[in-house]
């Protein structure tokens, strides 16, 4: 017989009951600390259970962050767009599915998504899915990613993209990589931003079935 210490086994298929889920411990008091154009600092003070089985209360910082998307661009030929550009918070030139912050009024994950794709790249797409959607620092931010595959592709003529790109984003560089090189780029670790790692391995391990697995996106 299996002690009470042995560890749990994992459950598999229909019945499997590993899922994130919403929950929020009391917050006894909280405070900004910081507040910028694009993101703030908060400390909370959140009641937590201590070693002798009552509550203690613990100070958390965090960043609020008000979210991102990002579209992995898959042509017909089956590869990937990816752009370089200069993130000065790591001080590298980062290779990166076109992606943005959830900053637009009234704007939700795919619509950002789909902006982001126009501003970035140039490019529309008639047919999207969801591949991830993950917290990249859970524990000191509340930043959320939603990672979408675009596919049926169409270019965006110049005329129609009301949109300057600049600082960063002028110096812009992209590559069409097949998936199956991508995948390769990440393992290899010749890849470092986080959606686009687990974008390129979503979208690789979708394909198996022909992405008929995939989630539709939630509308905005």
């Amino acid at each position: 017989m299996p002690s009470d210490t042995s560890p749990a086994q994992p459950t598999t298929g229909a019945d499997a009951k590993v899922a994130d889920a919403p929950e929020s411990w009391p917050v006894e008091r909280s405070a900004e600390r910081f507040r910028g154009a694009v993101c703030g600092v908060r400390t909370d003070w959140v009641r937590m259970p201590d070693a002798e089985g009552g509550t203690t209360v613990a100070a958390r910082d965090y960043m609020v962050h008000p979210g991102a998307a990002a579209a992995l661009a898959l042509d017909a030929d089956g590869r990937v767009l990816l752009q370089r550009q200069y993130r000065h918070a790591t001080q590298h030139t980062l290779w990166e599915l076109p992606a943005g912050m959830i900053d637009g009024e009234g704007e939700g994950p795919l619509l950002t998504a789909r902006r982001e794709l126009v501003e970035e790249a140039g490019l529309r797409a008639e047919r999207w899915h969801e591949l991830a959607d993950f917290f990249p620092s859970p524990g000191f931010s509340d930043e959320r990613i939603h990672v979408f595959l675009a596919r049926d592709l169409s270019v965006v003529p110049d005329e129609e993209i009301d949109f300057v790109r600049e600082h960063e984003e002028a110096d812009l560089v992209a590559e069409w990589v097949p998936l199956e090189e991508a995948v390769g780029l990440a393992m290899a670790g010749r890849l470092h931003n986080g959606a686009t790692i687990i974008g390129v391995l979503a979208a690789h391990a979708a394909a198996a079935d022909g992405f008929a697995s995939l989630r539709e996106p939630a509308g905005d």
